[in-house]
């Protein structure tokens, strides 16, 4: 450990074939690691405080933003569990880690909200991703009717999983929905670029800008911690209002 030196260590992470924000993640566990064994007293000081990241925070591509009837195009394309899975992170801007996660008992459909309390990656359970992600949404009583349907026919689970594998019992995994379902669905609706399970969280924080929500209820919405991030990364606005707004000025 005492041979790890910060320059050696940037220029292994330059020549890594990932991405910046990757490469930054990368950085950021390993500083934790050595955070650690400066603590257990292993070493003397932490190497990995002096390495920098170029670009670690700049992403390499514009997020895809769906517009609205783009999205419905794509639901004809979905089946069922699917379907209702897009549709709720379409109307609620939820991660897809969070969706896998839900369990019945977090809904309180007299209330009309949803409490979001875990997560789950690669079929682990987990926490969520911050101590801000972890609260009430609201339930429109249109998507409260989507859900019911999908109780009425969803696999049965002693812990009661909304969206669990028929084989295993256990949540689905996410990645493989969307090379098998989502890319699909949108080759067929004629869409043009890759749709992920992010596209729709980007998507929900565009047609939140598009009604006119004021910033704080869209960071309240999107379960930000900071109202830049809601600004800087999830601030793309749909073509057509910057048209429009464009427009009006002229």
């Amino acid at each position: 450990m005492s041979a790890i030196k910060p320059m050696a260590v940037e220029d292994w992470l330059k020549n890594l074939a990932l991405a910046p924000k990757t490469k930054s993640h990368v950085r950021s566990l390993m500083h934790t690691i050595f955070q650690c064994a400066e603590r257990w007293e292993l070493i003397d000081r932490n190497p990995i405080k002096l390495v920098r990241v170029k670009g670690g925070t700049k992403r390499l591509k514009t997020p895809r933003v769906l517009a609205p009837d783009q999205f419905h195009s794509l639901l004809p394309f979905l089946r069922e569990p699917y379907r209702t899975m897009v549709l709720i992170a379409g109307c609620l801007g939820l991660r897809i880690s969070e969706i896998v996660a839900l369990q019945w008992r977090d809904f309180d459909f007299p209330g009309l909200t949803l409490l979001i309390q875990r997560s789950v990656v690669h079929g682990r359970v987990g926490d969520v991703k911050t101590e801000y992600s972890r609260d009430c949404v609201p339930l429109d009583p249109a998507l409260v009717e989507v859900l019911m349907l999908h109780k009425a026919r969803c696999v049965s689970t002693p812990e009661g999983w909304l969206f669990a594998n028929p084989a295993t019992g256990r949540p689905f995994h996410q990645e493989e929905i969307q090379k098998n379902h989502l890319r699909n669905a949108g080759v067929e609706a004629k869409i043009d670029g890759d749709i992920g399970w992010h596209t729709f969280r980007h998507s929900y924080r565009s047609w939140l800008d598009d009604t006119g929500a004021p910033l704080t209820v869209q960071k309240e919405l999107m379960r930000h911690a900071s109202i830049q991030t809601t600004m800087n990364i999830y601030g793309k606005a749909m073509t057509d209002s910057k048209r429009q707004a464009h427009s009006k000025v002229v």
